[in-house]
C-alpha cells in the first residue's frame, strides 16, 4: 500500500481502487485507523489520542490533496506525496 505521508512516527497510506467512502489509513506503532476524508470520522480501528489529534490536524490541512489522491487511486494512478505535519 503506497505511503503518502509520514510525520511524528505516523504513517499515512492509501490503497488503489479502495471502497467508498473516501478514506486513508493511519498507522502509529501497532495501531491502525481508517479515517474518512471529508468528516475525519474513524471508520475502523483506533489510534492513541495524541496521534489521532496529529492525524486530524494534518488531514484538515490537506483535505483537498487527500481527495485528489483518492481520485488518482480509483484510476490506479500513482499517488502524490503530501507534505508532513511540521
Amino acid at each position: 500500500m503506497p505511503e503518502i505521508s509520514r510525520f511524528y512516527g505516523i504513517v499515512i497510506r492509501m490503497y488503489f481502487n479502495e471502497h467508498n467512502p473516501p478514506h486513508f489509513h493511519a498507522y502509529y506503532g501497532d495501531d491502525e485507523a481508517l479515517i474518512e476524508i471529508r468528516s475525519l470520522a474513524v471508520l475502523a480501528g483506533s489510534l492513541p489520542p495524541r496521534a489521532m489529534g496529529l492525524v486530524s490536524e494534518w488531514a484538515t490541512l490537506h483535505r483537498q490533496e487527500l481527495l485528489a489522491d483518492w481520485d488518482l487511486g480509483q484510476k490506479f494512478m500513482p499517488f502524490e506525496k503530501i507534505p508532513p505535519l511540521s
